[in-house]
């Protein structure tokens, strides 16, 4: 069998808006996040899915309370969910994490940051667990830009040093397969 992953950005924070790369920070939706993560509740609601996880810091649960305020279906959150962790950088501008994102595939940003390939095994060890207790079911993932790259990487065959080029591009999700006899390519959610 397999499971059916449809992926989602948390939705625009604030600091999203001022150009401020948030990392390990909480974040909070501006009022434009907050009427994205209502649309996204209305857009997923019938969705048919089995759970909802979602990264454990303050932008993604945010957006996962606003778009199932009645917690159907139930919500999870995982720290294997979450951003990469710009290190000093976490705060600081947006486009100075560009400018140094493809520097860190391999090595942590300083001041007690990650690397991408440190992202790139959390959340592999987030769809083991995934595998080995949700076969056969659909499931919603709210998180950041880096899992997605994650994503596209363990299950669709990208190479993250393509990834860390490339900006982020925010569209209204992103499917998967997770299966047990190797990836699949994503599809439009």
């Amino acid at each position: 069998m397999a499971v059916e992953i449809v992926y989602e950005t948390h939705a625009t924070t604030t600091d999203n808006e001022a150009g401020v790369a948030t990392g390990w920070l909480p974040g909070r939706l501006s009022p434009l996040g907050r009427r994205q993560a209502v649309e996204l509740g209305e857009r997923r609601r019938d969705g048919g899915f089995a759970a909802v996880f979602v990264s454990d810091l303050g932008r993604a649960v945010e957006t996962a309370r606003l778009a199932f305020p009645d917690g159907r279906p139930p919500v999870h959150q995982d720290v294997r969910l979450r951003e990469c962790h710009y290190g000093a950088l976490d705060g600081g501008p947006a486009a100075r994490v560009a400018a140094v994102r493809a520097r860190h595939l391999d090595e942590p940003f300083p001041g007690g940051g990650q690397s991408y390939r440190q992202v790139l095994a959390a959340t592999a060890g987030f769809l083991r667990d995934l595998a080995a207790e949700r076969d056969g079911t659909r499931v919603l993932v709210i998180a950041h830009s880096a899992n997605r790259w994650a994503l596209d990487c363990l299950l669709a065959g990208a190479r993250p040093e393509d990834l860390a080029v490339v900006p982020p591009v925010w569209r209204p999700g992103w499917s998967y397969t997770l299966t047990a006899d190797g990836p699949a390519a994503p599809g439009d959610g």
